[in-house]
């Protein structure tokens, strides 16, 4: 078998794995297999087929990573959408319950649900946004009774 569909066969292994767990470091050792077999279609030795695989392994992890690693862990100010709501203060519009109530959050008013089932807010009482379950507001209140 020729040593550049080994590579092929690897990257393409590679490349499945990652779709099934979603590091990003698979899927970076994919493009890195893919680069030796370029570098094995050329007719070059398996050492430098070897070093071809490491060395752009190696650039990518130590290029991507970093930037993934950044994305990751974003900070609330640049989150969007709903995830932007999470952490934010809010006022009961009505009497919030576990089976219902509503929150005005920025503006907006929201369908809200107590996150605890002993908690019951008052209308007009501060709350604070712990979640968002689809177009429900799960809500702490700030003074617990």
């Amino acid at each position: 078998m020729a040593d550049w569909l080994v590579w092929l066969i690897a990257a393409g292994v590679l490349a499945a794995a990652e779709v099934l767990t979603l590091t990003l470091v698979l899927g970076m050792l994919s493009v890195a297999a893919v680069g030796s077999a370029l570098i094995a279609a050329l007719g070059a030795p398996a050492a430098a087929q070897v070093a071809v695989f490491a060395g752009v392994a190696v650039l990518l992890l130590a290029l991507v990573r970093p930037v993934a690693r950044r994305h990751r862990h974003m900070p609330a100010s640049i989150r969007t959408g709903t995830d932007a709501l999470v952490g934010k203060r809010g006022t009961a519009v009505t009497e919030i319950t576990t089976h219902g109530g509503q929150v005005r959050i920025g503006g907006e008013v929201w369908s809200a649900r107590t996150y605890d089932e002993s908690h019951v807010v008052a209308a007009g009482a501060p709350v604070d946004i712990a979640q968002i379950d689809g177009a429900t507001a799960v809500v702490l209140p700030l003074e617990l009774p």
